[in-house]
């Protein structure tokens, strides 16, 4: 009975030496010589592993680079670069990485597992002629399109305007208005009315000229 007991106190023992030797603590890493280690702190990494009776060694994180968590690591992560419809926030630090925001005219595609980082920004799309703006882009949604009702139009996918009324202007449709162009407005009667002035100037114009030859006669006979 008691060599039984002293016989499971061995193996639990020795299971026990094993089992928590191989883990180390949330604070330490296990080096490659398997040695528990002091992990360094935020903004550093493994210089050199820990051995005996020494401590780990750490070294800072040079610029551009980061190291936001207590670590075993050898080397520092690269800073973040903002670029394609990003801008730089917030700059990168030895401590954190860098924090990038979504430029104007661009909106965030995907975002991380955590929603907090936009991973791909695209430009917001523009709207085709004949459309107009219903909804304008955001940081976070692209720009919404709607055609142009019946009797309106837009030349360049802003706005949509009303056709232009002719009559507004005493003159007559030459030409019917589509989604993308205005209608085409003429004078009434334009034919009539170059006919009238053509015909004044066809009397007017000799009648004129003969004034002037009698004119010049009456002056010549009294000098």
């Amino acid at each position: 009975m008691i060599s039984t007991f002293l016989t499971r106190l061995y193996i639990f023992g020795t299971c026990a030496a094993l089992t928590f030797g191989s883990k180390c603590g949330q604070s330490e890493y296990s080096s490659a010589a398997e040695e528990c280690c002091p992990m360094c702190a935020i903004g550093s990494v493994v210089l050199k592993d820990c051995h005996g009776d020494y401590s780990t060694t750490c070294k800072p994180c040079s610029k551009g680079t980061f190291m936001n968590e207590p670590n075993g690591l050898l080397t520092c992560f690269q800073c973040k670069i903002c670029e394609n419809g990003f801008y730089i926030s917030q700059d990168c630090t030895t401590l954190e990485d860098t924090v990038c925001g979504v430029l104007d005219g661009y909106y965030c595609m995907s975002y991380s597992d955590d929603k907090r980082d936009c991973l791909h920004a695209i430009k917001h799309s523009k709207c085709q002629p004949g459309e107009q703006i219903k909804t304008p882009g955001t940081k976070s949604s692209d720009t919404v399109c709607e055609p142009c009702l019946s009797g309106f139009y837009s030349p360049e996918g802003v706005n949509c305007s009303k056709w232009t009324d002719c009559s507004v202007k005493n003159e007559i449709e030459e030409q019917e208005g589509t989604s993308i162009k205005d209608v085409q407005c003429k004078p009434r009667n334009w034919n009539m009315r170059y006919g009238l002035i053509a015909a004044l100037l066809t009397v007017t114009v000799p009648l004129l000229l003969s004034l002037i030859v009698l004119y010049l006669k009456q002056n010549h006979k009294i000098l």
